[in-house]
């Protein structure tokens, strides 16, 4: 036995933690089966003294042991060691270390410093202090902040390696301080010196984008700590003997792009302005910085019809390029970027809305490598302008994110569904810039509550979100009032009403995150928001206990309204109402077990009995006595399934209605953000996990795998962003990089692959793969707080085998495929047996061309038994490269039989 990381409250060796009592976790790794902790011992200490000693405890417990020792200090390192003991008489050991920030906001003895230039001024301020060292120095720390977004230098060298510090949140009531380590101060004099962008603070936000949405004038607070090896230390604050100018960086805001030009030298310093905005509202760093996290090299230089000069990079991301050049003295060099090409090969900036998304760089005669400060845009193309010679090798597109572990991987035997899952992984880093953001390309960027509602399931697989959530979280609560609810966007810049599902995201996230990893924390946390969303849907509901006033989103951007001929096709054609209802049982229904797990038993009681009189109401408001919906679309269908909401006698009937709405769509979903979520789980939960497979197989608009198809490799915002013939759809809000239809990939994980948690954070859980014709193997894995979980399967030459892992400390129930269920302890595990099903089949859309289909002896036998003639008609040859579709509109009798092979 060994342990394979030890971490504090989620972190390796974090340095800044303002948690009072940070938790502990270690993962266990044997080559034994059955490993079991039995005990652990855990010492905390600093400068050679334990302020900490755990003593043996026999427990299991290796996840979420809290410090219980003498208060820390702050500005301190403290190394944790932990010896833990297993079933078998083994044991191991491992030590880490954690180091505490300032611990509270108003400790900086800092003060506020901001500027006098004038408000016209575009150019961010630069910050700077000159001070000399004058002894051999032990030890430096930087703490610091802005009211917009900076970048700190020492010595002409960038300071850390984040972006966008101290990252966006409810500037009012929350602002975050970071901790940087410093390693090159020298003896002598030094030069510490900070640029201020505009960013979220003050810079442009919005469809219409408008700047000082939280003020209009940028500020910096910042202390360095010294530490010299004689033990005594000095602090240098911001103050006003700090002196403030411009530079180089003329402009830069995240829609727009950046201006800089490097002939401009720092001028016109003086002194720096003090300022007075409080430091009550200032917390450490709560989550993952934003940091660079793949660079890609170009893989195509063309000119295109229009004569423009572009890059492909392969893939769409969000980001910034990074190049080198030397051009001439006042050379000026322009770089656009886009998401894509039109349907004539030229560059596309129609989805972009006000963003411009453009990097201007003025060389200053010297080799010099550029890349923006204060901005980042969503692109896979860029089109360079003020270039004689382009070298693609010269440019490298660098890919941001929230700096996440990715902790799920998942591929199968059809590689198309494999770039889905790419798509989805894509989607999510390229929007999980410090906020979970619904688009990195266009005049928006904002954290849609709807989206992370949709998504979230999906997300938790794929990354290890709890800290980038939780503190994203704590912004919607600190939005939060009971006269608007729950805020449609988290931080909150358009102040609209809460939403049902949009609003949901206050119960339903903490709640995935408990059940993800276990964190009862985080419903502590979110307890008062949960209920106050709960609370201002009841405030709002009527006499039958229903909520039904209002604006709804409804089944947002589904395609029914649009082919029902609605006038406003956006919201769908679902009762915008009977959503709403169906999302406040739901939301009533966690609120109930989250009282329940934090023994809050007068609560439990009371929304449990909330939740009856609600699905009563919503029975007989929205289900006949027969078992018809008052809305029979997809939607309506997977809601009322999903969420419980029918009489067991009903549920068949329903089931039925969505199937038969399938079929009338040629098994193609019609459904929006409400219901895309949940189809393919309820489908394959009643009796229909076919019919679920032959929707995440079809390739033909709209699905998955059509965007595939289109040579998507990020997730759309619709399902009809970009047309057959390769044109745009007309309508506005058309991202190629949302994720919300990624939600798919919680039934990959889930169905596909088949693991699904029996206790909060995979304590206990179950393997049930579920196959499906036309996908013949899976592999995944996902790496939980106790460890690694892996399950592959296969169905080959009729036999299936089947390998799983199991985590120490875990017990798992394995549902063998046609077999029986065993549980397993921890360990590796294989097993291998004969069957008659048979998985590899031919795959056909309604796209497929028929000299495909009829290369097929299967196709060619139904034809002979259905359609004999139309084998022999000489018209066959004519017509041989047009879809299958044309063919079974010829011939009613081989169209039943034909999608069979679909």
């Amino acid at each position: 036995m060994q342990i394979k990381t030890f971490q504090v409250e989620f972190q390796n060796h974090p340095v800044g933690l303002d948690v009072l009592h940070p938790r502990f976790f270690w993962k266990l790794l044997s080559a034994q089966q059955n490993v079991r902790q039995t005990a652990f011992h855990l010492t905390v200490q600093t400068g050679g003294s334990t302020v900490w000693d755990s003593g043996r405890q026999e427990r299991e417990d290796s996840v979420y042991i809290a410090y219980a020792g003498h208060p820390l200090q702050p500005c301190t390192v403290y190394e944790a060691s932990v010896t833990v003991w297993d079933n078998h008489g083994q044991e191991a050991s491992a030590q880490t270390t954690f180091e505490t920030g300032l611990l509270h906001g108003s400790a900086f003895c800092a003060g506020w410093i901001t500027h006098a230039l004038p408000k016209e001024e575009t150019a961010s301020p630069v910050f700077v202090k000159t001070f000399a060292v004058k002894k051999p120095v032990r030890s430096a720390r930087l703490y610091a902040t802005a009211l917009g977004i900076y970048e700190a230098c020492l010595n002409g060298g960038r300071v850390g390696n984040r972006y966008f510090a101290p990252g966006w949140t409810n500037y009012k009531t929350r602002l975050q301080y970071q901790t940087y380590p410093i390693e090159n101060l020298q003896v002598g004099e030094n030069v510490l010196s900070f640029t201020v962008g505009n960013g979220w603070y003050k810079g442009a936000l919005g469809f219409m984008p408008e700047p000082n949405r939280y003020g209009d004038r940028t500020a910096l607070l910042a202390e360095l700590h010294i530490w010299y090896e004689d033990g005594s230390e000095d602090v240098l604050p911001t103050d006003a003997s700090w002196q403030v100018g411009t530079g180089p960086i003329r402009s830069s805001e995240f829609y727009f792009g950046e201006v800089y030009d490097s002939t401009v030298q720092p001028s016109g310093f003086a002194a720096a302005v003090p300022a007075d905005f409080g430091t009550a509202q200032i917390t450490a760093q709560e989550d993952e910085p934003v940091r660079i996290q793949k660079r890609l090299s170009a893989v195509q230089c063309f000119v295109t019809p229009k004569g423009e000069r572009v890059l492909d990079f392969g893939q769409n991301i969000a980001g910034f390029v990074e190049w080198k050049y030397k051009g001439e003295k006042g050379q000026k060099v322009k770089l656009r970027h886009a998401e894509a090409l039109d349907e004539n090969g030229n560059f596309y900036t129609g989805n972009l809305s006000f963003a411009t998304a453009e990097d201007v760089y003025v060389c200053d005669g010297t080799a010099q490598t550029f890349c923006p400060h204060f901005t980042y845009h969503g692109f896979r193309y860029i089109r360079v302008e003020g270039l004689e010679d382009l070298h693609p090798e010269d440019f490298t597109a660098c890919a941001i994110s929230a700096d996440l572990e990715e902790t799920g991987s998942f591929s199968c035997s059809d590689s198309r569904i494999n770039q889905l899952q790419s798509n989805i992984q894509w989607s999510q880093r390229d929007n999980f810039v410090d906020i979970p953001t619904d688009c990195p390309q266009r005049s928006e960027r904002l954290g849609w509550t709807g989206d992370v509602r949709a998504f979230c399931g999906t997300a938790v697989f794929n990354s290890q979100a709890d800290l980038f959530f939780t503190k994203w979280l704590r912004d919607l609560a600190s939005e939060q009032t009971p006269e608007k609810g729950v805020p449609q966007v988290v931080p909150d810049v358009m102040q609209q009403p809460g939403t049902a599902f949009w609003g949901d995201v206050a119960t339903v996230l903490p709640w995935k995150l408990y059940t993800a990893y276990g964190d009862k924390r985080v419903l502590e946390g979110q307890y008062a928001s949960m209920k106050g969303w709960v609370d201002y849907m009841t405030a709002h509901s009527g006499e039958n206990g229903l909520w039904q006033d209002g604006y709804q989103y409804g089944d947002w951007l589904a395609l029914d309204a649009e082919q029902a001929g609605l006038t406003d096709e956006r919201n769908g054609a679902t009762d915008r109402y009977m959503i709403a209802n169906a999302c406040y049982a739901d939301s009533v229904d966690i609120l109930a077990k989250t009282a329940e797990v934090l023994q809050k038993e007068q609560d439990a009681k009371a929304y449990r009995k909330l939740y009856q009189t609600i699905l009563d109401a919503f029975c007989r408001e929205y289900i006949t006595e027969t078992g018809r919906l008052v809305s029979e679309t997809q939607t309506a269908c997977v809601i009322v399934l999903y969420f419980h909401l029918a009489a067991e006698k009903d549920r068949a009937h329903i089931v039925q209605t969505l199937v038969s709405n399938l079929n009338a769509h040629h098994n193609h979903m019609t459904t929006g953000f409400v219901g895309t979520p949940f189809i393919c789980h309820v489908l394959s939960e009643n009796g229909q996990h076919e019919l679920a497979g032959k929707i995440v197989r079809s390739e033909d608009c709209p699905s998955w795998l059509y965007e595939v198809k289109m040579g998507a490799t990020t997730v759309w915002e619709r399902w009809n962003s970009i047309l057959p013939d390769g044109s745009f759809n007309p309508k506005n809000m058309n991202s190629l990089n949302h994720y919300a239809y990624g939600s798919i990939g919680d039934w990959l994980y889930r169905k596909l692959a088949g693991i699904n948690e029996l206790q909060p954070g995979y304590r206990s859980f179950e393997i049930r793969p579920q196959m499906v014709k036309g996908i013949c193997s899976v592999r995944a894995s996902l790496e939980t707080v106790y460890g690694t979980i892996r399950s592959a399967w296969s169905c080959k030459n009729h036999q299936i085998t089947v390998e799983v892992e199991i985590p120490v400390n875990t017990t798992a129930q394995l549902y063998l495929p046609e077999r029986e269920m065993v549980t397993l302890g921890s360990g590796k595990y294989r097993y291998a047996y004969a069957t008659e099903t048979e998985l590899e089949t031919e795959r056909y859309s309604m796209e497929t061309p028929l000299h495909v289909v009829l290369n097929h002896p299967a196709a060619v036998s139904i034809l002979k038994k259905a359609a004999p003639e139309m084998l022999t008609n000489p018209m066959l040859e004519y017509v041989k490269d047009s879809p299958l579709s044309e063919m079974l509109a010829y011939s009613a009798q081989a169209k039943p039989l034909f999608e069979q092979l679909i």
